[in-house]
């Protein structure tokens, strides 16, 4: 038998699909017939029909046309995905080599109350803790400052004090610090 013979009976098959929204294994035997082969072949039918066809329940059903816009844009989130997906393995990969710390960080984005040596408080936000420290984010320099840091627990439970020594401090944007410091003690 001819393949392209069977592809013709294919095609009709597609275009029923798109006309009736689905054909059913009977509508190819139909073509088939109508073709004048035999109709057991049905199967080769559809092998041959399906990157235009998908099977759900029973159904072949046509697969849906893109539109070359929208099918630019998603051509170009997929290219923009990879390059992020790279970044962020890239970023990992450095962030394993520059981490000196023994303790294992965990993320953890709080609000946190920072009261500094001379009284004052302000709130800064947490990045990460481990056991032995905390990294802190907002708009104040501590380097060298003993601070108390209240972690707010949730559900009206006072919050956990902590007396931190900020070790370190990093620009990291116009008037934003990161702060790192350890645990020295619970008050």
């Amino acid at each position: 038998m001819s393949t392209s013979i069977l592809q013709e009976v294919a095609d009709a098959a597609i275009r029923r699909a798109q006309r009736q929204g689905f054909v059913l294994a009977s509508d190819v035997r139909s073509e088939l017939k109508l073709a004048g082969l035999d109709e057991n072949q049905w199967k080769d039918v559809l092998a041959l029909a399906k990157p235009s066809l998908h099977y759900r329940q029973g159904r072949y059903y046509p697969l849906a046309t893109i539109s070359p816009r929208l099918q630019k844009e998603q051509d170009q989130q997929r290219v923009i995905q990879k390059a992020i997906r790279q970044l962020i393995k890239h970023h990992k990969e450095a962030a394993k080599k520059v981490d000196r710390r023994g303790q294992t960080r965990v993320d953890f984005i709080q609000p946190i109350k920072v009261v500094s040596e001379d009284g004052k408080a302000f709130a800064l936000l947490s990045r990460d803790i481990s056991p032995t420290g905390i990294r802190l984010l907002g708009t104040k320099r501590l380097l060298g400052q003993k601070v108390n840091i209240d972690i707010p627990l949730g559900d009206d439970a006072p919050p956990c004090r902590l007396l931190v020594r900020i070790l370190w401090t990093c620009a990291v944007g116009d008037d934003m610090f990161e702060n790192g410091g350890s645990f020295l003690e619970l008050v």
